[in-house]
This record gives structure tokens, C-alpha cells and sequence, in this order.
């Protein structure tokens, strides 16, 4: 173990490890974990799922070399797990790993989890409604972001368009709450942060690689076991491209050649946005290897 001091401010700290998709943020965690008595928290939007292991990325326990991980496999896909909901867990999930002398490591690509937690986003507390969910559900997705235009350009003028869950969860709010949706004010965490940061210079060969790897370890096998315990086509769609073009594959909608062509440019355009996210954070220090991720930590921990 590095020969870093248990003093006040290594028990008050945190450390983030951040970027896009197929960077290496998961096994750089477990490294540094290694080294410095930590214990990891996932914010991964999706990794909170059972049952969603291949698609994700989720690290599989011999990869995790006896570290452990918190807010994986947390939340039924027969509901949808609010950021809300994450962030409780994440904070409980801190407490504990200081109360055990140890260090948190928050790992993860979701800028809207990360920076949930990290500057405590104020995030409106409003119930899901399944019945007005289900009736916008049956809209388009044009359509919806024109409603959402129309009661809350604001908002409407800052979403992600292509995502439908979230265009339906801000009407969701507006609806219920008769405002439109608050703007994202900020409250750092109170106590000192180290944001390390990878970006891949061989991005696109590492996303080809990480398929390879989903569709050895049976992709297509896990969308089966999905449908097979229920899960309708349309739930399946939204758990992300990874599923929504296996599952049009195993629809015969597509070609498996197809199907891989599609993951990978969806990733490689997930991996710009994540970027975009994190290229405006002037908090994250970009590593290029271990060793200087490893001399950032101590230090940082030491002082």
C-alpha cells in the first residue's frame, strides 16, 4: 500500500475517476483501490440493474480482485431507478466506507450521476405517474419534445432530444408539479475532491474491442434471458444500443454485421457526448498512465 497518513483529511476525501465509455476507468479503480485501502462506488446509470451484466460492462468478481463495489445491482428492470434514488445510496455508501477507515473511489461515464453527487444538483423529488407514463409513452418522440417545448422551452432547449425516458420524465414533472423544470443549481460536496480523468487516444479500437468481448461472453444470450423472464421488446429497446440492436438482430430487423456496425458508432457517438461533458470540468486532471494516476492519488491523499 502506498504510505499515505490516516489523517482527517485522507478520511474527507474522495476521488473520481471519470470518461467516456471503453476508457479504462473500471479497471484503473480497481488498481488504485488496491493501492490505497479504497472501496468503489459505480455511477453507471445502468449497472444499478440486475440482470444487465453484458451490455453494461459490468465487471465480472474476479475482475474486481477482492475490491468492493457498491450500487451495482441495486434496482428491479421492472422499474425505473431515479438519479435521485442513486445519489441517497452513493452518499450512505461513502459514510460507510469512511467509517471503515477506508477510501470511497466514485468510478464511472454518467455525467448526470457523477455530477449529481459531486455539486449536488438540486433535483426536483416528484413521483413517477404510471398511467400518465404510459400515455405518453404511446407518442413519438417528435411530438413529445414538441409538448415539452411548449410547457418548458427551457428545459426542452437543454435535453438530450434523442432520448425519449428523459423528454417523458421532464413533462412528467412539469405535469405534476405546475413548473416548469428547475434549473440545475450547484453545492459541491464539502470536502476536497480529485477528479482523474482518461480519454483514450485508440477510443475506437478499445469500443471495437469491448464488443468483441459482449458478443463472446453472449450478448445475445442475455437479451434472451431478458425477454424470457418478460421483459417486453420496447423495455428491452430502452436499456440502451447495446440492447436495442441485439434485440433487433434476434428479430431478423437486422444482420449480425449490421448489428455490430450499429453498437459501435452509437458508442462512439455516446463517447463524444460523454467527453463534452467532461472536456468543460476544469476540476479533472487528464492522465495518460498508471503511474501518473497512482502519484496524482498519493499526493493528493498526503495533502
Amino acid at each position: 500500500m502506498a504510505g499515505v497518513p490516516q489523517g482527517k483529511k485522507r478520511e474527507n476525501s474522495l476521488v473520481v475517476i471519470l470518461g467516456p465509455t471503453a476508457s479504462g476507468k473500471s479497471d484503473l479503480g480497481v488498481r488504485l483501490t488496491k493501492e490505497f485501502r479504497g472501496e468503489i462506488i459505480s455511477a453507471d446509470s445502468r449497472q444499478v440493474y440486475k440482470g444487465l451484466d453484458i451490455g453494461t460492462g459490468k465487471m465480472r468478481k474476479k475482475e474486481m480482485r477482492g475490491v468492493p463495489h457498491h450500487l451495482l445491482d441495486v434496482s428491479s428492470l421492472r422499474r425505473p431507478y431515479t438519479v435521485s434514488a442513486w445519489r441517497r445510496k452513493a452518499l450512505k455508501a461513502i459514510d460507510l466506507i469512511r467509517k471503515r477507515g477506508r477510501i470511497p473511489f466514485l468510478v464511472g461515464g454518467s455525467p448526470l450521476y457523477l455530477y449529481a453527487l459531486i455539486d449536488q444538483w438540486s433535483i426536483p423529488e416528484v413521483r413517477s405517474d404510471a398511467k400518465l407514463r404510459q400515455r405518453l409513452e404511446r407518442l413519438s418522440l417528435p411530438v413529445l419534445l414538441a409538448k415539452l417545448t411548449r410547457i418548458d422551452p427551457a428545459r426542452a432547449s437543454s435535453i438530450d432530444p434523442r432520448n425519449k425516458r428523459r423528454v417523458i420524465r421532464a413533462i412528467e414533472i412539469v405535469k405534476k408539479t405546475k413548473r416548469p423544470v428547475p434549473s440545475l443549481t450547484k453545492s459541491p460536496l464539502p470536502y476536497p475532491i480529485l477528479f482523474l480523468g482518461i480519454n483514450q487516444k485508440n477510443l475506437k479500437r478499445r469500443i471495437a474491442k469491448r464488443l468483441d468481448i459482449m458478443i463472446r461472453r453472449n450478448l445475445l444470450g442475455e437479451v434472451k434471458k431478458l425477454r424470457a423472464q418478460g421483459l417486453s421488446w420496447k423495455r428491452i429497446d430502452e436499456l440502451g444500443f447495446e440492447y436495442r440492436f441485439a434485440a433487433a438482430f434476434l428479430r431478423k430487423e437486422l444482420s449480425k454485421d449490421e448489428m455490430k456496425r450499429n453498437i459501435q458508432k452509437a458508442t462512439e457517438d455516446f463517447a463524444r457526448r460523454q467527453m463534452l461533458w467532461f472536456k468543460k470540468d476544469r476540476r479533472v486532471r487528464w492522465i495518460k498512465n498508471y503511474k501518473q494516476a497512482e502519484s496524482l492519488t498519493k499526493t493528493f491523499l498526503k495533502n
